[in-house]
């Protein structure tokens, strides 16, 4: 929950005139090879958040309707929907008992703990480059930092071995752990 709130306080401070903005290459999807916009990546954490429910629930994507929530969720009032589904899925969170609960994803199963880390690894990594993105200054909380980390260094060279991160930029062992972090997972803590 904590990458989640992150995620929606720096959308929140997304101006008007920035959600049409182009992504830099690293915001690329397998979906695509063109350059995303801002509107497209938020769109997509909210497609993925609204997911969040029914799969705690135990729902498979065909149970719950494959095309639930395909197309535009963002509306009008972009950072207002954001927020709200952000809420939906926080609460699913919080009324989770059992982590060990079987998640039905499209890309096989898994326990609710583990998609839960893939989620926050995914979108607390994801609010750091957005606030670069859009100019602001924004910290991830400590222990989220933490978190991800303790999460991501055992296994990071497996997951770069299979394209998840790009290669490691080097940063001092002494280094703040979020510019550690950064660096592991292929970012550069001194670029914009």
């Amino acid at each position: 929950m904590l990458a989640d709130h992150a995620l929606n306080d720096v959308v929140a401070q997304i101006r008007d005139d920035q959600w049409a903005m182009e992504m830099p290459p690293s915001f690329a999807t397998r979906r695509t090879d063109r350059r995303l916009t801002l509107r497209e990546i938020v769109n997509y954490h909210a497609y993925d958040d609204s997911w969040v429910p029914d799969m705690l629930a135990g729902k498979t994507m065909a149970e719950a309707g494959v095309d639930k929530f395909k197309g535009d969720l963002l509306g009008e009032q972009p950072k207002l929907r954001f927020a709200e589904i952000v809420a939906k899925a926080c609460a699913a969170v919080t009324g989770l008992d059992d982590l060990d609960r079987t998640v039905h994803l499209s890309f096989g199963e898994f326990p609710a703990r583990g998609y839960l880390w893939q989620t926050n690894m995914f979108r607390g990594l994801r609010a750091h480059d957005i606030a670069k993105v859009i100019g602001i200054h924004f910290e991830l909380p400590e222990a989220l930092v933490q978190g991800i980390w303790d999460e991501i260094s055992p296994h990071a060279e497996e997951w770069r071995a299979i394209g998840v991160f790009p290669a490691a930029v080097p940063v001092p062992d002494d280094a703040p752990l979020l510019d550690r972090l950064l660096g592991l997972t292929g970012r550069d803590p001194k670029a914009l």
